[in-house]
C-alpha cells in the first residue's frame, strides 16, 4: 500500500462531515424497541432490520441490499431478519465484511434508567438508551463509514464490501451458522470487522486480541419427590435449596478463584490494571474485596469463572414453612481462550456430579456453547487497523482482551478459515451494555467512525 494523503484527507473530512447525520440515524434505530428474545414483539425487529436496510441502500455504494433470514437448525422456523449488502471486488482488490447487530438487550426494570430506555436522550457528553452503545453504534459506524468512504472517493474506489447486520446476537445468535453456510459465496471475505467489542477507555481505542468462552445452562437439584412441612422434617430431611446452596459453593476456593478440576487459565501478560480502576468501572460497592487470584485483567481475560445468574426458589413474598423438593438455577461460566467450551462443561458437570451433598439427585439441560478466540496479530490486516485506529483517535491502540465472550466469531472461523478477523467496538468502559443506562461516548464513537473510513481508504489501496 502506498499512502496517499490527499485520499486520507478527504476520506478524514467526510467523516467529520458526516458524524452529526449518523448521530441522528442512531437516535431514530434507538428508539425501535428491536428484543429478539421470546416474548418479545418480532415485528419490532423486523422494522428495525427495515431501518438498516434502507441506511443502506443510501450509502449507494452496494450492488445488492437485502433482508433475510435463515432456518433455526433443529428447529421449526425461521431466525430473526438480518441485513445483507453486498458489493463485488474489482481490479484484485480485497473484500471486507462488516459485522454488527441491530437487535437489543431486554430493557429490565424501566424505574432503574434515569430516562426512557427507547428515547435516546443527551447528558454530559453521551448519548443514553438502549442498543445506544450495544450494538447500533457499531451499525452505524459501518454507515457512517461506507458513506464517508463513498463521498470523499466517488467512484475511484474497487474495494470488495459486505455488511451483514445480524438481527439475533443478544438472543444467541440461533441461525447464525446457518446463515453464514446459506451465504457463503457473498460473505466470503479476506477481512472480517466485527464491531462489537469496548476500547481500553473512552480516549484510547483497542483492537480485542482474545476473547473468553461461555458454557450456560441450566441445573436442577431434586431432593424430595414432594414438598413437606419444615417443622415436621426439617433436621432429618435436606430440602433441595440447602442442597443446590451447599453444592454450588463448591464451585468456589475461599478467594473466590474457580474450584473446579479440568477449568484452564491461559498463561499471558496483562497490562496495568488497579483495583481503583475495577472499582469505578464495575461499581464494586465500598467495603466489597475483588475476587480471584493473579492480576486483575488475568482474572478477567485469561482465567475462568463461573457465575449463577438466575434460580428458580419461592421468592420472599411466597415463602412458607416448606421443605422446597426441587431448585433449578442457570450458570454461567466463562472459558480462557485456548480451551473448548465442551471441554469446560464436561469438566463442571463432572464436579457437580461428584460434589452433590446428601445423595441429590442432578439434571442439566438448555446447555449453549461458545468457544473462546485468539486473533494472529501477524497479519496484514492488524497493521492496517492498528494504524486507522491510531490516525482516528490520535492515539496509539492497544491490544485488549476481553472477558465476555462472542460465540459466533467460532462459526466465522469455522466458515471462513483463511479470513482476518479483526474485533473491534464503540464501547468504553462506562458503557453499561445490557444494563440499566446503558450508553455511549459521543466522542468516541466519532473516533470510531473515522478510524474506520481510513481502514477501508487503506483496503482499497492494497492488491487482493
Amino acid at each position: 500500500m502506498t499512502s496517499d494523503p490527499s485520499r486520507q484527507k478527504s476520506v478524514t473530512d467526510a467523516a467529520t462531515a458526516g458524524i452529526p447525520a449518523a448521530l441522528a440515524d442512531l437516535g431514530s434505530l434507538v428508539r425501535i424497541p428491536s428484543v429478539a428474545f421470546p416474548g418479545f414483539d418480532p415485528s419490532e425487529v423486523r422494522r428495525s432490520a427495515e431501518a438498516v436496510a434502507q441506511l443502506a441502500e443510501g450509502v449507494g455504494i452496494f450492488d445488492r441490499v437485502e433482508i433475510r433470514d435463515a432456518a433455526l437448525p433443529g428447529e421449526e422456523g425461521r431466525g430473526m431478519p438480518a441485513v445483507l449488502a453486498t458489493r463485488a471486488a474489482r481490479n484484485g482488490r480485497p473484500t471486507i465484511l462488516l459485522y454488527a447487530h441491530h437487535d437489543v438487550q431486554p430493557t429490565g426494570d424501566d424505574a432503574l434508567w434515569d430516562s426512557p430506555p427507547f428515547e435516546p436522550t443527551v447528558r454530559d457528553g453521551r448519548l443514553y438508551g438502549r442498543g445506544a452503545a450495544d450494538d447500533k453504534a457499531g451499525v452505524m459506524v459501518h454507515i457512517g463509514a461506507l458513506r464517508a468512504f463513498a463521498e470523499a472517493l466517488g467512484d475511484d474506489t474497487d474495494l470488495g464490501i459486505a455488511l451483514f447486520i445480524e438481527g439475533e446476537e443478544e438472543a444467541g445468535s440461533r441461525s447464525f451458522g446457518q446463515f453464514l453456510s446459506d451465504n457463503a459465496d457473498v460473505l466470503r471475505a479476506d477481512v472480517i470487522v466485527v464491531a462489537d467489542s469496548g476500547n481500553w477507555d473512552a480516549r484510547t481505542p483497542a483492537l480485542t486480541v482474545s476473547l473468553r468462552g461461555n458454557v450456560r445452562f441450566t441445573m436442577t437439584v431434586r431432593t424430595l419427590e414432594h414438598a413437606s412441612h419444615s417443622g415436621m422434617f426439617g433436621g432429618a430431611v435436606p430440602d433441595a435449596t440447602m442442597a443446590a446452596i451447599r453444592l454450588l459453593a463448591s464451585l468456589w476456593n475461599e478467594d473466590g478463584s474457580v474450584a473446579v478440576a479440568g477449568l484452564l487459565e491461559r498463561d499471558a501478560a496483562t497490562p496495568e490494571y488497579s483495583e481503583a480502576t475495577l472499582r469505578d468501572e464495575a461499581g464494586l460497592s465500598e467495603g466489597v474485596r475483588p475476587i480471584g487470584d493473579g492480576t486483575i485483567l488475568s482474572r478477567i481475560w485469561n482465567k475462568p469463572s463461573v457465575t449463577v445468574t438466575g434460580m428458580n426458589v419461592p421468592t420472599v413474598v411466597n415463602a412458607s414453612n416448606t421443605l422446597t423438593p426441587e431448585v433449578s438455577v442457570v450458570i454461567s461460566a466463562r472459558v480462557a481462550p485456548g480451551q473448548s467450551a465442551r471441554e469446560a462443561y464436561t469438566a463442571i458437570e463432572a464436579h457437580l456430579r461428584a460434589h452433590a451433598p446428601f445423595g441429590a439427585r442432578l439434571s442439566f439441560d438448555d446447555l449453549d456453547l461458545g468457544d473462546g478466540f485468539l486473533v494472529d496479530t501477524s497479519g496484514w490486516a492488524v497493521t492496517a487497523a492498528r494504524d486507522a485506529l491510531e490516525e482516528g483517535y490520535g492515539v496509539a491502540a492497544v491490544d485488549l482482551g476481553v472477558g465476555g465472550s462472542i460465540p459466533f466469531i467460532a462459526d466465522l472461523v469455522r466458515e471462513f478459515p483463511d479470513a482476518q478477523i479483526l474485533v473491534t467496538g464503540v464501547e468504553d468502559p462506562h458503557a453499561r451494555a445490557h444494563s440499566p443506562n446503558e450508553s455511549l461516548h459521543l466522542d468516541t464513537f466519532r473516533h470510531a467512525l473515522i478510524a474506520e473510513a481510513l481502514l477501508l481508504e487503506k483496503l482499497d489501496r492494497r492488491d487482493g
